[in-house]
């Protein structure tokens, strides 16, 4: 079952090549692979980021203010209309994130997105119950009314997750080939766009409530690798006509 509601503090450091394979060979003594990561390769994950008509909530984001807030509905890879995705509110207050999301069909968010209405609950996915966080999505509409957000951007990356063994508040995820575009902006349409990442970068994302473990903060002074801040979303519309 998904996760529904996040609460942690989420650091980025970007790696080069030789980082992620030193890494990749000593990661499997304290973390266990995402079941997504089958044999080790990556999964892609599709993202639709919701703005104004003048972007008003990255830009207000890239000021780096004490809160902050962004509305997506993301997909895992390219889906159907009649598959389940997730509408997510992901918001930051004093260095901690809270992501809360809800199920959906793409084919109801996409009606959402046009007209605001929601669809019954529960859908059907596949023959199946999909039960939506009501709670959640009743959040996730107040804000999307509050500033009338449409989707503006898409944005797909490939990853690779871990959770430590013994303690699963910690996560790691390494991104690459994060692509971008500002038209055609569908989870069913085929996955392209342009490159935010040079060749041999890779974006890792450390994930937890509490202290990361010893053994990752060695690796990190090890190697000389410091935190970085890189917004996908920010890095996209500061370089969208590049």
């Amino acid at each position: 079952m998904a996760i529904e509601v996040f609460n942690r503090r989420e650091v980025k450091y970007m790696l080069n090549d030789d980082d992620k394979n030193l890494l990749l060979s000593i990661i499997g003594n304290y973390m266990n692979a995402d079941s997504f990561n089958k044999d080790g390769k990556t999964y892609t994950i599709c993202n639709l980021y919701l703005d104004t008509d003048s972007d008003e909530l990255i830009r207000k984001s890239l000021e780096k203010p004490e809160f902050k807030e962004k509305i997506r509905l993301r997909s895992y890879g390219r889906v159907s209309l009649d598959d389940k995705v997730f509408l997510e509110s992901k918001k930051k207050f004093d260095g901690v994130v809270n992501k809360r999301r809800t199920n959906f069909l793409l084919k109801d968010a996409y009606k959402y997105f046009e007209d605001g209405s929601l669809p019954e609950n529960p859908i059907q996915a596949n023959g199946k119950p999909l039960k939506m966080n009501t709670q959640v999505l009743k959040e996730i509409d107040y804000i999307m009314h509050f500033y009338n957000l449409k989707p503006k951007v898409f944005i797909s990356y490939d990853r690779l997750a871990f959770f430590e063994k013994t303690n699963v508040d910690f996560r790691l995820t390494i991104d690459t080939n994060i692509q971008t575009r500002r038209e055609d902006l569908r989870l069913d349409s085929p996955i392209y766009g342009r490159q935010l990442l040079q060749p041999g970068q890779w974006l890792m994302e450390a994930k937890a409530f509490k202290a990361f473990p010893l053994w990752f903060t060695h690796f990190l002074a090890e190697r000389r690798i410091f935190k970085t801040s890189f917004s996908k979303y920010g890095i996209e519309y500061k370089t969208r006509n590049l």
